[in-house]
């Protein structure tokens, strides 16, 4: 995962759940995209979360794993 850049834009595309968070979002960096989902987000919309970033998707897990990343450059909870 060392070639991931978390300073690059993201696209978020929330699982269906409520209307607001079927909301596509941009985010200016991967990083606080990441952080949305995994401290913001209501757990239960992970599943079927897709984050896009550099053309490559990433899902429930992936995003996960990007957050529990040593390369991850955001304080977590």
């Amino acid at each position: 995962m060392s070639s991931f850049d978390f300073n690059a834009p993201a696209d978020l595309f929330p699982a269906a759940g409520t209307r607001k968070s079927r909301a596509y979002r941009r985010f200016h960096t991967a990083a606080e995209a990441v952080h949305f989902v995994m401290e913001e987000m209501p757990a239960a919309l992970l599943l079927g979360t897709v984050l896009e970033v550099n053309d490559e998707r990433f899902d429930a897990e992936g995003i996960r794993r990007l957050y529990e990343s040593p390369e991850y450059p955001l304080p977590r909870k």
